[in-house]
């Protein structure tokens, strides 16, 4: 349920976000016209303006923070956002359907013996640094499920990532509240045959690099890139949550939808 549904229009208070591109500015400046913009620490929702990579920084920013995103696309294709339009913002916050997002938890370690831990609302990714082809150890719940997958890489995805890089990597593509995590091969060698997996949201996946100095491996979540990980841990951090608005006709759920049956 959207968190602003039970102020009266005039009372719902937002804060403003812009990406620095020549459209998002314009934007913010329209929006400023019209209404008041209040800081961030006494906003009710904050209005984001950009494309999906500017949107996906500040959902970084204000994970586990309980306040609500609604964003409005002055990017290119906007899946994570709204339509723009600076009339009835309120109105539109107001009726919009909220989303609670969960972010998958990365830990890193290095050949080095450094740990790094970060957060993806979209995946995690482990992809060859070199010429070769990466080969790694898949554990589930701590159980050996893959001895010697040999691959360009691995995808872990949320569902809301699931029509991100997982999709183009032929992975299948998730509802918003399937509970679900997508495991995809990128360019799988061997086994031929294995196309990935659908595991439970507490399924905890344990990734091992093999011949971490010949073939080396770097372990990305979402923007953040960790080079020459040996061990990858990752689990979808379900205590920590992202509500984010859509205008009904447009929902998240819809969205999803409309990508599985695109020509």
């Amino acid at each position: 349920m959207n968190k602003t549904a039970g102020k009266t229009v005039s009372e719902i208070k937002m804060h403003f976000l812009a990406d620095k591109t020549e459209s998002a500015r314009a934007a913010l400046a329209e929006v400023k016209a019209l209404y008041k913009n209040v800081p961030a620490a006494k906003a009710d929702v904050i209005v984001v303006l950009g494309g999906d990579g500017f949107m996906l920084k500040v959902m970084h920013e204000y994970l586990g923070k309980g306040v609500p995103l609604y964003g409005m696309n002055r990017g290119t294709i906007g899946f994570l956002l709204n339509t723009y339009e600076a009339a009835g913002l309120p109105e539109r916050i107001a009726k919009a359907m909220q989303v609670n997002l969960h972010p998958l938890e990365m830990v890193a370690k290095t050949s080095g013996g450094r740990e790094v831990r970060a957060m993806a609302i979209n995946e995690v990714s482990l992809l060859r640094q070199t010429r070769q082809a990466a080969n790694l150890k898949v554990d589930i719940n701590g159980k050996r499920r893959l001895d010697n997958l040999v691959c360009d890489g691995i995808i872990i995805a949320t569902p809301a990532g699931s029509t991100a890089y997982n999709l183009s990597a032929h992975g299948p593509i998730l509802p918003i509240d399937a509970n679900l995590m997508v495991l995809t091969p990128i360019s799988a060698f061997r086994p031929r045959r294995w196309h990935g997996a659908l595991l439970r949201e507490t399924a905890k996946v344990g990734l091992h690099v093999r011949e971490c100095k010949k073939r080396p491996v770097s372990a990305v979540a979402d923007y953040t890139e960790v080079k020459n990980a040996v061990e990858v841990a990752v689990r979808m951090a379900q205590e920590v949550s992202l509500p984010v608005l859509f205008d009904p006709e447009h929902n998240l759920e819809e969205r999803i939808l409309k990508e599985q049956f695109q020509d």
